[in-house]
């Protein structure tokens, strides 16, 4: 199932001025349901109830997983508080890779007896994802581990997070 997923990532992937361009592959109807299948088909069996997914992207791709998991979406945002109602969990991420540091929030839904996997775009550093999983434990949640759409992470980061799956690898995408 993760197959065609993979195939539509490197068939409509581009490099444009030296950014990746991960939106085209979000455009085309067709590539994005097989993107959200593959993301999907690694967790089906391990009792998914909540999809956490980091702004911006990781909505486009996690709230997709989460219904085609039949689980709930949970929005982790970056900003100052208030980006959210009611009561949040609160941390700070490490660097990123353009070294800019973020304080993610995620409201107060989850806890003991939640079953929670963090779906986004690309990792490349890990600390979003690193943070995203610390909001998710300190909740009293159970973390599971990540799926991502591109996974840049380092073994280290990798440990860290747990079971991490990934539709390509930065390598596979080839040169800027």
């Amino acid at each position: 199932m993760t197959e065609p997923g993979r195939r539509a990532v490197l068939d409509t992937f581009r490099w444009v001025e030296g950014h990746a361009d991960v939106w085209r592959v979000f455009a085309d109807a067709d590539a994005l349901r097989k993107v959200v299948a593959g993301l999907a088909a690694p967790w089906s069996d391990v009792g998914v109830t909540h999809v956490v997914g980091i702004e911006a992207r990781g909505f486009v791709v996690g709230a997709p997983v989460a219904v085609a998991l039949g689980a709930g979406f949970v929005a982790v945002r970056k900003g100052p508080a208030g980006a959210l109602p009611g009561a949040t969990l609160t941390t700070t991420a490490a660097a990123d890779y353009r070294r800019r540091r973020h304080d993610l929030r995620m409201q107060d839904l989850l806890g003991p007896g939640t079953r929670v996997l963090l779906v986004d775009d690309w990792a490349e550093r890990g600390s979003q994802a690193t943070a995203a999983a610390t909001l998710v434990r300190r909740s009293g949640a159970e973390f599971l581990g990540v799926s991502l759409v591109v996974d840049e992470l380092s073994d280290d980061v990798r440990t860290r997070l747990g079971r991490v799956t990934s539709l390509v690898t930065r390598q596979d995408l080839g040169d800027l």
